[in-house]
């Protein structure tokens, strides 16, 4: 849960995350119109602290603030799950199928999937950067194809599909036919990531939710929704910390 302060402040500001030694973690702080009191919590995904502010807010005062509930942060810290790093040993998810990390300098350096495990060789400062791009050029790949099928069946065109590593949305389709993937869809089962495919492309028809869309996104992916959707609720916590070492 995230503290709050109801002091009265004054002097508006909204800055960039800084990193300040008395916090284990950068902190963002943002000032809000509706805000009535300093709230502080984790962004995990960010690796930072986000510190809402009032309106005429003191950004020293709210930070002296922030610095003084140290022990909490350190206390929410250290309930956070461990993270899932690209470090040989490890293991990650694949499409849903849980795939080990190899790293031996003999090898090439092009990753390869092989056998549940994905391999790299090269120089070992290199093997996350290497990892992290195969999986993203494997979800863009995957993704445009995926929806290329579907938007063939939904009979709609698609302007571009590109991919990306939004904190909060796993996809998002523009008016214009723009659509954009988070790419840790490649991590998950497969029928999670073609069920996210179907939703956005039944947004070139329908650009809400309602029972018209639902009954598109449902003959679109042609599986159970409800359970695809409850799929990555449950598995999508642990694909965002893929990746990361915490």
């Amino acid at each position: 849960m995230p503290v709050n302060w109801n002091g009265t402040l004054s002097t508006a500001r909204s800055d960039a995350a800084l990193d300040h030694p008395g916090l284990p973690w950068p902190i963002a702080i943002r000032a809000h119109p509706r805000a009535r009191r300093l709230r502080l919590r984790l962004d995990p995904d960010k690796r930072q602290l986000l510190l809402t502010c009032p309106p005429r807010s003191s950004r020293k005062a709210a930070l002296d603030w922030a610095l003084g509930q140290r022990v909490w942060v350190e206390a929410e810290l250290a309930k956070l799950p461990s993270g899932n790093p690209f470090e040989p040993g490890e293991r990650i998810p694949l499409e849903g199928v849980e795939t080990l990390l190899v790293w031996d300098a003999a090898l090439p350096r092009a990753v390869r999937l092989e056998d549940s495990s994905l391999s790299s060789g090269g120089p070992r400062e290199g093997f996350a950067r290497r990892i992290e791009t195969y999986l993203r050029r494997r979800a863009r790949d995957l993704l445009s194809a995926d929806t290329a099928e579907t938007a063939e069946r939904a009979g709609v065109t698609i302007r571009s599909v590109s991919i990306g590593d939004a904190s909060s949305r796993w996809g998002s389709c523009s008016s214009s036919g723009a659509i954009r993937y988070n790419w840790r869809l490649v991590l998950a089962p497969t029928h999670v990531r073609r069920w996210v495919v179907a939703h956005e492309v039944a947004h070139r028809v329908h650009m809400n939710h309602g029972a018209e869309f639902k009954a598109l996104e449902a003959r679109l992916f042609d599986g159970d929704v409800a359970a695809a959707r409850s799929a990555l609720r449950l598995v999508g916590p642990r694909l965002k910390r893929v990746g990361r070492g915490f």
